[in-house]
């Protein structure tokens, strides 16, 4: 299991507003460090979990390709108030199809995560995210953690180094795995209702996957 390099919490009281950044020029394999010409499609084959119900995720790609960025409809864990136990904790599992030139590999240089949450005193909310390719027994990790009281936009950033990056296998088809979750405690409070999401309602609230390439052969 590999576990990403940490970028501290950036919070503000209004949920975060980003596009796509630039390429991970800085991560990417000295073999090549652009992304390639023509088209990049990355498909939803299957989604499952409490946190992403059928068609209520979606993924587009930049138009430079040098990342992707998940959106979600649906995928909010609360606690306190009158909700019920089982919303307490929200997972969604997508499998990716990821189709790129011929001649070209990728891997993920850096991920970015944003979304919205409201804590109350004494309540908590964890954001944790893994992904793999099928078949491949090396997994990225990240947890992170925000503590109440809270109220605005939450984004955490995690960057894996040049020596540690994991490519899909040159000329394998392989798809593309992330499994999300979210998890709220209730407060010293439990009457008053706390809160944590990656819903896109709330603004331009999304996940961002920062490809790094290499050329195969």
């Amino acid at each position: 299991m590999k576990v990403f390099r940490k970028i501290p919490l950036l919070a503000g009281a209004v949920a975060l507003v980003g596009a796509m950044s630039s390429g991970p020029a800085a991560h990417a394999d000295p073999e090549f460090t652009g992304a390639p010409g023509g088209t990049i499609t990355v498909d939803v084959v299957t989604v499952n979990g409490s946190g992403c119900p059928q068609g209520s995720a979606d993924v587009s790609v930049s138009g430079d390709n040098t990342a992707f960025a998940v959106t979600y409809d649906r995928f909010q864990a609360e606690a306190g108030g009158s909700t019920d136990i089982v919303d307490s904790r929200k997972n969604c599992q997508i499998n990716l199809a990821v189709n790129i030139p011929s001649g070209f590999t990728y891997a993920i240089a850096k991920a970015d995560y944003r979304g919205f949450g409201h804590l109350e005193s004494g309540a908590a909310g964890m954001q944790q995210a893994n992904y793999y390719f099928s078949g491949s027994p090396e997994t990225t990790t990240s947890r992170h953690e925000l503590d109440g009281p809270f109220h605005g936009g939450w984004r955490f950033t995690d960057a894996t180094a040049v020596d540690e990056l994991v490519y899909k296998p040159c000329g394998e088809r392989r798809n593309f795995n992330i499994n999300a979750e979210l998890r709220v405690s209730a407060g010293d409070d439990s009457g008053r209702r706390s809160f944590m999401t990656m819903d896109s309602t709330s603004g331009s609230v999304e996940t961002v996957f920062h490809f790094a390439w290499r050329q195969c052969g």
